[in-house]
């Protein structure tokens, strides 16, 4: 919930470039994107990676269970440590950042952040409205609809069609160690 990684000599702008980070190729895209306009303009980057206990927030509250939250909290943790060591190998150098965490659904959470006129939310996107998950669909409809500042959105990187023909035809056993 606290951020971690600070760029080294970065000014601080006015704002910061809120971005949603959920894993997702997409996110993937949209985080590498933040982190050039946060340093660009000299902002902060804000990443968030939110999350919901995978019953619901209903369920949840009617049988709580502390242990079960902590650990869905530290899966959407390691989500997005995953995603600043795939996109940056560890923290972006020459702009100031912050990972947070937080139990919300993910539209709300990234206006709630987003507040000031000077902010800038960042959203990966996927390629055709087939691909793109009805959750996807609904955190931008939302955000599109209710930040308080401007909304960027970043394509994911198109997959080569061979090889999406290949991940088709993928099977647990191709991920078998060799060897063993």
């Amino acid at each position: 919930m606290a951020g971690d990684g600070t760029g080294e000599g970065v000014g601080a702008g006015a704002g910061r470039v809120v971005v949603g980070v959920s894993g997702s190729l997409a996110s993937l895209a949209a985080l590498r994107a933040a982190a050039e306009e946060a340093r660009r303009s000299g902002r902060t980057l804000l990443a968030v990676t939110a999350w919901e206990p995978p019953e619901g927030e209903g369920l949840y509250l009617r049988h709580p269970d502390p242990a079960w939250a902590r650990h869905w909290w530290h899966e959407a943790r390691d989500r997005l440590d995953r995603a600043f060591d795939e996109v940056f190998g560890g923290a972006p150098q020459g702009v100031a950042a912050e990972r947070r965490v937080i139990r919300s659904r993910p539209g709300p959470a990234l206006c709630d952040l987003a507040g000031g006129p000077d902010d800038l939310v960042v959203l990966g996107v996927r390629h055709g409205r087939r691909r793109t998950s009805r959750v996807h669909r609904h955190v931008h409809r939302h955000v599109r609809s209710h930040a308080a500042c401007a909304v960027l959105t970043v394509p994911a990187p198109p997959v080569p069609k061979g090889l999406r023909r290949a991940l088709r035809r993928v099977t647990a056993d191709d991920f078998a160690l060799v060897g063993h």
